[in-house]
């Protein structure tokens, strides 16, 4: 029902556990693609487990601890971004994103974690928002990037791996660094 831009052909709407069917079919469509970069309990297999994940994230909304919003391309779920964690108290965020290799190379996930930055440091004064990656995501690093964040460091050999224990970084940009600060920001909720 709500919706934010991104571009002439994308936009930005919460993803529901209504919306688990179309969750899925995107799933299926990246699976192979994102598996070595998210978690497991994200990638849905079915139904059911598609719509816990969605439910999860309501489930996070409804704490104010944390949510999850979709990318639509041409009318098209291709990915989307969320938070992972949502600290209210610390003023601590961690957010995260998945995109499907068709949707890649268009900007879309900088500028949807850019909305959801924007209202969280505006609009919820997040103090500090977190970017955790495995060290060899390229793309994801290059998000980062693009975003203005810095790297604060690498945990070392934090998860195990199909060939090797896994690599995190962790990038971060402060409230006073971001480049989109704004009060007028509507909520993700809004949108």
């Amino acid at each position: 029902m709500f919706a934010r831009a991104l571009t002439a052909e994308a936009e930005l709407r919460p993803l529901e556990p209504w919306r688990a069917e179309e969750f899925l079919r995107n799933l299926d469509r990246a699976r192979e693609h994102i598996a070595p970069w998210v978690g497991a309990s994200f990638v849905a297999t079915d139904l059911p487990s598609a719509r816990a994940v969605l439910q999860r994230y309501a489930d996070r909304w409804a704490r104010d601890a944390g949510g999850i919003w979709g990318i639509w391309l041409d009318g098209v779920l291709v990915g989307g971004v969320m938070f992972v964690a949502f600290d209210t108290a610390l003023g601590v965020c961690e957010v995260g994103c998945w995109l499907e290799p068709a949707a890649e190379g268009r900007g879309l996930v900088t500028r949807a974690v850019g909305v959801v930055l924007d209202w969280a440091v505006g609009q919820r004064g997040m103090h500090r928002v977190e970017w955790r990656t495995n060290a060899d995501n390229a793309r994801s690093l290059a998000v980062a990037r693009r975003l203005g964040m810095r790297h604060d460091g690498t945990l070392r050999q934090v998860y195990p791996g199909p060939v090797r224990r896994i690599d995190i970084e962790v990038w971060s940009v402060l409230a006073d660094e971001w480049r989109n600060p704004s009060t007028t920001v509507p909520s993700p909720a809004a949108i």
